[in-house]
């Protein structure tokens, strides 16, 4: 491919295509509908599937069905149909069901504005599902980050069996740009792991350091059970509590634990600097433009542009700032993400800029807050 003008989302199908993805479902929605249309466009013609569904509860049941069946699959909405896929979200995370869910986020609350985005869903992500137990979410700060975190997103899913959230937003997913993907960073393809013996299987027993079962498809010569309740190793339904324990524990482990493996992020450190800006999405750009800013007005600034936030890279944050006497949070909503900074940080002086208007945080809104002790 030569460089050619794309946006976030068309760069998401891209990375989708190229990851594998065999099964796209969803629902239009502003600002997520282009991801929709391009995979219309992609799918068939590589022996996919795209499909309209009813609604946005159809669009992820679908992919779920077609992820038991071993298909590579997508979604895409933004928050009103994020709050319609939270019960999917839960069976996906309790099954462990690979499936690559992208929020293109807009302005809330409820309906909000289509047209304005925000990073209004970074705790709705985390925490919207029944039971509380972790999911992997990336972000990406440009598009080129949509179409390799994309294609991150999909080895994470197989590697892990479990939902894998891409959090853009609006301006991010709509905003066009000249672009060769042929430079991009491509990793290396991961598939879900088959077992070598079928005889006797146990759809969730794990295997490994990485906690995570073998996984055979539904319709498989050998009988694979599936279960949306508590279930123990066999797939069956049960009250045992060390059973239930185990269960649980291994759910949380399996991704908390492997945090270290995905924690993608860039930095630009200054060793003059005793502030750090942490920043994400859209926000990473202005970041970037007011620490250039600060530097040439004598008044030095690092920088972490975070790519995982969920789970937590609590490792690399505490290690970038270890050198720092203030953190500074930036992000289009009133602290979401600030509040897991404040935690891992108690130490430090944590200070935040959020804006959450349906404009931009600019350069200079950052140089301001920065400057404002």
């Amino acid at each position: 491919m030569t460089s050619s003008l794309m946006d976030g989302n068309e760069a998401i199908a891209w990375g989708a295509i190229d990851a594998g993805c065999q099964f796209y479902a969803g629902y239009p929605i502003t600002p997520a509908t282009t991801i929709f249309t391009a995979m219309m466009d992609l799918l068939p013609p590589n022996g996919g599937f795209c499909l309209q569904c009813e609604d946005e509860i159809a669009s992820i049941g679908n992919c779920l069905g077609a992820s038991m069946a071993g298909k590579k699959v997508m979604t895409a909405t933004s928050g009103p149909g994020l709050s319609l896929y939270s019960e999917n979200i839960s069976f996906a995370i309790g099954g462990e069901i690979p499936i690559v869910i992208v929020v293109v986020q807009r302005l809330g609350p409820s309906t909000g504005l289509a047209t304005r985005g925000a990073d209004s869903d970074i705790q709705f992500i985390r925490w919207g599902n029944s039971g509380g137990l972790p999911v992997i979410a990336l972000t990406p700060a440009s598009i080129p980050d949509c179409y390799t975190l994309t294609m991150e997103a999909f080895n994470l899913a197989e590697r892990y069996r479990c939902p894998v959230f891409i959090a853009t937003n609006k301006e991010i997913g709509m905003t066009k740009a000249s672009v060769d993907l042929d430079l991009a960073q491509k990793p290396a393809i991961v598939d879900r792991h088959y077992p070598k013996i079928t005889k006797g299987y146990q759809p969730f027993q794990a295997t490994g350091d990485n906690l995570v079962p073998d996984f055979l498809p539904i319709g498989h010569d050998t009988l694979v059970r599936q279960n949306s309740l508590v279930h123990g190793p066999d797939g069956y339904i049960t009250i045992d509590p060390e059973v239930i324990g185990d269960y649980q524990q291994r759910l949380k482990e399996k991704i908390e634990s492997k945090v270290d493996e995905f924690a993608y992020y860039d930095a630009f450190m200054d060793e003059a600097a005793d502030t750090m800006l942490i920043a994400y999405g859209i926000s990473a750009r202005a970041a970037r433009e007011a620490q250039r800013k600060l530097k040439s007005s004598n008044h030095p600034v690092s920088l972490l542009v975070l790519k995982t936030l969920w789970p937590v890279p609590a490792q690399i944050i505490g290690s970038m700032a270890a050198d720092h006497k203030r953190i500074v949070t930036i992000e289009m909503n009133l602290g979401q993400y600030h509040r897991e900074i404040e935690r891992i940080l108690p130490h430090k002086t944590a200070d935040s800029i959020n804006q959450l208007n349906g404009s931009l945080i600019s350069p200079e809104t950052i140089i301001e807050g920065v400057m404002h002790d």
